[in-house]
């Protein structure tokens, strides 16, 4: 089968399920043999699709999130830390990404790190602007901006209408962990 050009995908919303669409895309695509590369913006990479992604051919994890904190339990010092972390992270991500000719680049919860001002969105667009073309692209979070949807060939939105958090269930291991 012939390859396209890589696409642009956006999953966003409230809802769960956008790194779950996006760690099954990386599935799919490692059940064909793609290269894949998964950077997990403001998450520590040891949540349990992490753990098993982790133990496959054909792909490669960052993760940044030195304190494991959510922005708003961060001290001053604690995001400046995070925030030169991530771009460190970014950096690295892409540039392995492209030197490596990954098939699927996947950027989790980036649209937190540019909510939170940990990762300019400049930086972002530019390298949208120049990824490689064979290169899919996939991004999630909560509210991206008009200027990143603007890229997108795909746009899910995951919306929320009930979850066990809200009543105070705390996170289950192997469901949200």
């Amino acid at each position: 089968m012939q390859r396209r050009n890589g696409l642009i995908h956006i999953y966003h919303g409230d809802g769960k399920g956008k790194t779950t669409a996006a760690m099954g895309l990386a599935l799919r695509s490692l059940g064909h043999n793609h290269k894949v590369v998964i950077a997990q913006f403001l998450k520590d990479g040891t949540s349990g699709e992490c753990k098993f992604l982790s133990k496959q051919d054909n792909i490669i994890l960052f993760a940044a999130n030195p304190f494991s904190k959510f922005t708003f339990q961060m001290t001053e010092h604690e995001k400046t830390e995070t925030k030169t972390t991530i771009n460190k992270m970014f950096k690295s991500a892409t540039e392995y990404a492209v030197k490596s000719s990954v098939d699927i680049l996947i950027f989790d919860e980036i649209f937190s790190a540019l909510s939170t001002d940990m990762i300019s969105e400049n930086d972002l667009i530019q390298f949208i602007e120049t990824k490689p073309v064979q290169m899919e692209l996939v991004m999630t979070g909560r509210n991206p901006s008009d200027n990143i949807l603007k890229f997108a060939d795909y746009i899910t939105e995951m919306k929320k209408n009930k979850h066990p958090f809200d009543s105070g269930v705390p996170a289950c291991e192997g469901i949200e962990l």
